[in-house]
C-alpha cells in the first residue's frame, strides 16, 4: 500500500519548488487528475507514459475526442498509481500550438511548401530507388515495437541495407555490450522488485531522484516504513539523489573504472569473494592483447588476480579522489554475504569512452561477490526512453543487429531470420551498417570525399539537437546540395530546420502502440484520440514507402513467394491494403506486425507475450511462457531456477546463452584508462551534460506544456561557488562556455539543485536555443560506439 511519505517524496523531490510555483502561475494542471467534479463522465483508458524508460502506466481520461485528464494507474506494478511531474502532464504534449499537420517539401528558395502525402511518399521512394545503398533510416527508443519492426523489415529484409540505427546508440548501446559480453544475451536479469528487497542501493553516476523519480520513491517508501536501506551515490556532482544518500562518493571523472577494480581486488585479495558462486557459475576474461573487441580472451583466476594487483585502496584513492575510508566501505559491503546489493546506472556509465568496460566491471563485482540471482541482488541498467529496450534492443534496430537479439554477422542468425521473413537465402547483408556517429558524419561529408550516405529518413527523434559535436555531425549538411534529409516529427525542431522533406506524425495515443521498458516489461495501448490535420502514424509511413518501392519494381519488396514483405492479412487470409491510409485502420496493423515479430524473440529466450495477452495487462515481463494450465506467465528474475522457465531443473543459476557455451557468465578485467580529452591549462574544467526533472530529452514535447516550460524555461550552467567567485561570476550572470569545438552563452547557477565540485560544469541539453552539443566531444566507446556526453574539457568566462 502506498504511504503518505512516498507521496511526500514525489511532491518534494519530483514536483520541485520551481514547478509548483510555475503551476500556481499558470493555473492548476489542466490534464492532471484530481478529485473534482470535472472528472465526471470521462472515458478512462490505459497507456504507458510517453516519456522515460521506467514504464509507468497512466489512465487517460477522454472527453469529446480529447485528453481531459491523466492519472496514475493504480493497478500498474511499476508505479502503483503514482506519476512524476512529467507524467502528470503527459496529456499536454499533444496540444502545442505549433503541431506539424501537413507534409512539406523545401523548394529552390529554401522555403517549406505544403504537398500531399502521395507526393511525399513518391519523393522518398524515388530517392531510395536512385541509390538504395546510400539510404539510411534513423529512428529511436521512442519508436513503438511495430514501428521499429516495420523499419527493420524494410531495411534488412527488403533493401539488404544495414544502415539503420536508433538514437538509443547514444544512450544504451554500452549497456548492451556490457550485458552481452558478460552473459551472452542483452538486458537485465533482475527487475524493479529488487528495489523492494535490497539492503544497499548503489547509484553509479546516475540521479534517479530526478531522472527516475517513481522508482526512487519505492526505496524512499521503504525507509518511511522503518526499513533500513543504505543509499550510496557514486557521482561527479551533488544532485537531488545525494540529498537522500547515506554516502556521497564524489569521484574524479573516468575513474569509476578504478573504483570497480578496487572492489574486485579487495574481494580477491582478502579471500572474501563468493567462491562457490564463482567456481560454479563464472569464467574470467580480459581484453585481447592488441586491442578491444566484444568477446575478449579467456584468462584464469591467477591472471585475473595479478591484473587486479595495482588497484589497492591507496592507489585508487589517489586516482579517484575518494577517501580511503569510502573505498573501504564499498569493499566491505560487497564482501559481506548478508548484504543484498542492487546497483543502478544510466548515462553516467553508458556515455563513456570506456563504457563497455565499466559496465562489465560492475557486473563483475556482483558476480564475484555472489550478489546476483535472488531478489535484492542485481546489477541493473536503467534506460531513458520508453522503448529503448523493446524496440532498439529487442527488435534490433541497430546497424549490426537482427530481431530478437540476433546479429547480421552470424550466418545461422541470418538464415534463421530469412526463414521467418520468408525471404531468399542471402538477402540479409552480413556486413554491419554505419553506427550513429559514423552514419551522420558520412551524411555530412561531401560525396566526393567519401560521404556515401546521401538520404536519411528520421522518425521520432531530434538528432539536430542530440548528436555530439553538432557542427560536424549535423549542421555541416546545410551546404551539401546532394544530401537529402527527411524528418517525421510532431513539432518543428532543430532537425526539421535542416530537413528537405517534413512529415507530420501522430503522437502517443493518437495511434496504437507497444513499448518495452527497462525491466523487460512489454506494454500495449490503443489509439484513443485523432491526430491533428494530416498527421499520420510512423508505421503507416514506412508501409507506404515500402509498397511504393514495390510498385516501382524494387525486387527486395517481395518475399520468396512474390508477396509484399510487409503484407498484413485479415482473419480470412485476405491481404488488407494498409499502405493506403484509407484502409490503414481496417485492421489492427500493430497486432499484425507484433505477431509477425514475436517468433523472432524465441531463439534467445526473449519470448514476448501474445498481443491479446498484453491487452489485458499493464505490461508483462519477458520471457512470457504458457504454463500447463494455459496461463501466460511472466518472468521476474532471469537465469534463476526459481523464476526462469528456461533454466534446467537442478541448475540453480544457468546462463544459458553463455559466450563460452558452458552456462557460465564472464567476470572481466578491464584497466583504468584516462579520458582522451582531460582538462588542461587551456581548458581547465570538466563539462558534463544531461537532463533535468521538468524536461524530457530535447524538450520537443515538454516545452509545449506550459507548466513544465514555465518551471524550467531555459538552460543554465551549474558551477562551483568557489570557481565562480574566483572568476567574478555571480548567480544569473551570462557566461561563455568554450570547448575546442565551439562556445555558447548561458546563465550561471551556483548552489542550485545540482552542485558540481571545483573544476566541473554541468549544462542540460533540453534548450533548443542553446545547443550544448555543439560543444560536446564525438569520441565514443570503441566497442559500443556510444559517445561520451559526460566528459570533455572546457573553459568559462563572464560574457
Amino acid at each position: 500500500m502506498l504511504t503518505l511519505e512516498r507521496r511526500k517524496f514525489l511532491k518534494l523531490a519530483a514536483l520541485t519548488a520551481a514547478s509548483s510555483a510555475a503551476s500556481r502561475r499558470a493555473g492548476a494542471a489542466p490534464l492532471a487528475a484530481n478529485n473534482g467534479s470535472s472528472l465526471a463522465g470521462l472515458d478512462w483508458q490505459k497507456a504507458p507514459c510517453r516519456f522515460c524508460g521506467t514504464g509507468c502506466h497512466v489512465k487517460v481520461g477522454i472527453r469529446d475526442g480529447k485528453i481531459a485528464a491523466i492519472a496514475g494507474h493504480e493497478n500498474a506494478e511499476v508505479n502503483k498509481g503514482l506519476l512524476c511531474v512529467k507524467g502528470y502532464h503527459v496529456g499536454g504534449i499533444l496540444y502545442g500550438k505549433d503541431r506539424l499537420t501537413t507534409p512539406q517539401l523545401r523548394d529552390a528558395n529554401g522555403e517549406l511548401q505544403d504537398i500531399t502525402w502521395e507526393e511525399a511518399i513518391n519523393v522518398i521512394a524515388d530517392r531510395v530507388m536512385e541509390a538504395p545503398e546510400k539510404f539510411a533510416f534513423y529512428g529511436s527508443g521512442q519508436w513503438t515495437i511495430p514501428e521499429g519492426y516495420a523499419a527493420q523489415t524494410l531495411m534488412k529484409a527488403g533493401l539488404s541495407n544495414n544502415h539503420i540505427e536508433p538514437n538509443a546508440r547514444l544512450c544504451m548501446a554500452s549497456a548492451v555490450t556490457g550485458f552481452v559480453s558478460t552473459y551472452g544475451v542483452d538486458e537485465p536479469a533482475g527487475c524493479y522488485d529488487d528495489l523492494d528487497h535490497c539492503d544497499v542501493l548503489i547509484c553509479w553516476g546516475n540521479n534517479p531522484a530526478e531522472m527516475h523519480p517513481v522508482l526512487f520513491s519505492r526505496v524512499m517508501d521503504r525507509r518511511s516504513r522503518g526499513e533500513k536501506v543504505e543509499l550510496i551515490d557514486i557521482g561527479t556532482r551533488r544532485t537531488r539523489t545525494t540529498e537522500f544518500a547515506d554516502h556521497f562518493m564524489n569521484f574524479r571523472p573516468q575513474t569509476d573504472l578504478a573504483i570497480a577494480n578496487c572492489i574486485a581486488r579487495h574481494l580477491v585479495y582478502t579471500n572474501t569473494y563468493d567462491k562457490r558462486f564463482v567456481e560454479k557459475f563464472c569464467n574470467f576474461r580480459a581484453d585481447i592483447e592488441d586491442g578491444l573487441d566484444l568477446m575478449g580472451r579467456p584468462i584464469d583466476f591467477a591472471a585475473y588476480k595479478e591484473m587486479l594487483d595495482p588497484y589497492t585502496i591507496e592507489y585508487t584513492s589517489k586516482l579517484s579522489g575518494l577517501p580511503a575510508e569510502q573505498l573501504q566501505h564499498l569493499c566491505d559491503l560487497f564482501a559481506d554475504p548478508k548484504q543484498k546489493i542492487t546497483s543502478l546506472w544510466c548515462m553516467g556509465m553508458n556515455q563513456h569512452t570506456r563504457a563497455t568496460a565499466i559496465n562489465r566491471l560492475v557486473h563483475g563485482i556482483h558476480l564475484l561477490s555472489g550478489k546476483f540471482g535472488v531478489p535484492g541482488n542485481a546489477p541493473t541498467s536503467l534506460t531513458g526512453q520508453p522503448s529503448a529496450c523493446g524496440t532498439a534492443r529487442e527488435v534490433g534496430t541497430l546497424c549490426h543487429a537482427l530481431p530478437g537479439g540476433l546479429l547480421v554477422a552470424k550466418p545461422d542468425h541470418r538464415e534463421h531470420c530469412e526463414k521467418l521473413w520468408n525471404i531468399p537465402a542471402g538477402r540479409i547483408n552480413p556486413k554491419p551498417g554505419y553506427h550513429t556517429v559514423e552514419m551522420w558524419t558520412r551524411f555530412c561529408t561531401p560525396t566526393d570525399e567519401g560521404g556515401d550516405i546521401s538520404t536519411i529518413i528520421v522518425q521520432v527523434t531530434n538528432p539536430g539537437q542530440t548528436l555530439p559535436n553538432l557542427k560536424k555531425t549535423f549542421q555541416a549538411k546545410k551546404n551539401l546540395k546532394d544530401k537529402f534529409l527527411i524528418v517525421s516529427d510532431v513539432y518543428p525542431t532543430a532537425t526539421t530546420a535542416l530537413a528537405d522533406l517534413v512529415l507530420p506524425a501522430a503522437l502517443w495515443v493518437e495511434k496504437n502502440g507497444v513499448f518495452g521498458n527497462s525491466e523487460r516489461r512489454t506494454q500495449q495501448w490503443f489509439k484513443l484520440v485523432e491526430p491533428p490535420g494530416q498527421a499520420r502514424p510512423d508505421t503507416w509511413m514506412t508501409l507506404a514507402i515500402a509498397h511504393r518501392l514495390l510498385e516501382l519494381g524494387h525486387p527486395g519488396m517481395k518475399d520468396k513467394d512474390g508477396n509484399f514483405i510487409l503484407a498484413v492479412h485479415d482473419e480470412a487470409g485476405n491481404e488488407v491494403p494498409v499502405w493506403d491510409f484509407d484502409h490503414f485502420y481496417d485492421i489492427n496493423v500493430d497486432e499484425a506486425l507484433f505477431e509477425q515479430y514475436r517468433p523472432f524473440t524465441h531463439k534467445k529466450h526473449k519470448n514476448v507475450a501474445p498481443y491479446q495477452e498484453l491487452v489485458k495487462h499493464t505490461g508483462m515481463r519477458w520471457p512470457v511462457v504458457q504454463d500447463e494450465s494455459g496461463e501466460w506467465r511472466e518472468t521476474k528474475f532471469r537465469f534463476s531456477e526459481f523464476s526462469d522457465p528456461f533454466v534446467e531443473k537442478g541448475k540453480e543459476i544457468q546462463f544459458y546463452h553463455s559466450t563460452t557455451d558452458d552456462d557460465r557468465a564472464q567476470i572481466w578485467f578491464c584497466p583504468y584508462e584516462p579520458h582522451p580529452e582531460e582538462p588542461d591549462d587551456d581548458y581547465p574544467f570538466w563539462l558534463c551534460t544531461g537532463r533535468v526533472l521538468e524536461h524530457w530529452h530535447t524538450g520537443t514535447m515538454t516545452m509545449r506544456v506550459p507548466q513544465l516550460a514555465n518551471a524550467m524555461p531555459k538552460t543554465y550552467c551549474e558551477l562551483n561557488p568557489e570557481d565562480a567567485s574566483e572568476l567574478g561570476i555571480t548567480n544569473g550572470d551570462p557566461i561563455v562556455i568554450s570547448t575546442r569545438r565551439g562556445d555558447i552563452t548561458v546563465p550561471a547557477w551556483t548552489n542550485g539543485r545540482g552542485r558540481p565540485p571545483r573544476g566541473s560544469l554541468f549544462v542540460p541539453f533540453f534548450d533548443e536555443t542553446k545547443l550544448i552539443n555543439e560543444l560536446t566531444l564525438d569520441a565514443y566507446c570503441p566497442i559500443s560506439k556510444e559517445p561520451d556526453y559526460k566528459k570533455c574539457a572546457a573553459k568559462i568566462r563572464r560574457a
